[in-house]
């Protein structure tokens, strides 16, 4: 069936993989396009996620996604022999794949799920690829195994020092930007505050450094506004425009303002369905 979850696995605490059925999206997906779904026919919400990876022979796409509110939560509890009732892509232009040289890519938490594709790209296209991933803690560390098999340098970061090097993922990164050899491009994926000071970090070494963005999203096709981002002088929409745009030139405090605009709402909107979820007798008002 069109849209099944085909298979479902517990990376992390909070974190889950998942395969879902759609053919047409495996076959015509690239690195660093996404989708959009909802787990409800009646009043649920669509949310982007990146296409983590996808297998044309089975006709799968894997996303990778955290529980942080409703929406996610709902998808967590959903099991193998579900169905989802809207799923659309792909979505956002592809990340552009050429050999540049040396390449770092960063995934800060679950930016390293659509950072893998990415990365596995820029491997097959002959870049040197050094991969650094940032975490809380060694338990949420997600896709090391294939992270290590694309690398040809691999450094993980945790913030407790449980795993890897005990530091925020832009001290390697200054390392590397400070040594004989350079990245000549840096893409990094992560929370807004870990994009927006690894651009910071590479800015004065002026080398390339390319993020990519999840804003609020509704429709997916440049409608709605919801994405909209000031890149240099421009107004861009992350949907269409991207999801990838130059870190050095994107208004990330205005982003993140935008991103906070709904939080209150949000935080009771999930408050609303836990409480339901534990005590169907009970309505939290919101």
């Amino acid at each position: 069936m069109m849209n099944e979850i085909l298979y479902k696995k517990q990376l992390s605490q909070d974190v889950y993989l998942m395969r879902l059925y759609a053919p047409l999206i495996a076959g015509e997906r690239k690195a660093g396009q996404f989708i959009i779904l909802q787990t409800n026919d009646d009043v649920g919400e669509r949310i982007p996620l990146t296409i983590a990876d996808a297998d044309e022979t089975e006709g799968s796409i894997t996303i990778i996604f955290q529980v942080v509110g409703k929406t996610t939560s709902e998808l967590s509890k959903l099991e193998p022999g579900d169905c989802l009732p809207a799923l659309v892509g792909p979505l956002g232009q592809p990340t552009h794949i050429q050999n540049f040289g040396r390449v770092v890519c960063i995934g800060g938490g679950i930016g390293v799920a659509p950072m893998h594709p990415i990365a596995q790209a820029l491997k097959a296209a002959g870049n040197h690829v050094t991969i650094i991933t940032g975490a809380r803690n060694k338990e949420l560390v997600i896709l090391e195994k294939e992270m290590r098999a694309i690398a040809d340098e691999y450094i993980p970061c945790t913030d407790d020092g449980s795993y890897g090097r005990q530091s925020l993922v832009t001290v390697p990164l200054k390392e590397l930007c400070e040594s004989n050899e350079p990245p000549d491009m840096v893409i990094a994926i992560g929370p807004p505050v870990m994009m927006k000071f690894c651009a910071e970090t590479t800015r004065p070494y002026k080398i390339f450094t390319q993020v990519s963005l999840n804003t609020i999203m509704i429709d997916g096709t440049g409608m709605c506004g919801g994405c909209r981002v000031n890149v240099g002088k421009d107004v861009k929409f992350v949907c269409v425009d991207g999801p990838e745009f130059d870190g050095h030139l994107v208004d990330f405090d205005n982003m993140i303002l935008r991103l906070n605009a709904y939080k209150s709402i949000e935080t009771k909107k999930f408050k609303c369905f836990v409480q339901k979820a534990t005590d169907p007798q009970k309505t939290l008002q919101v």
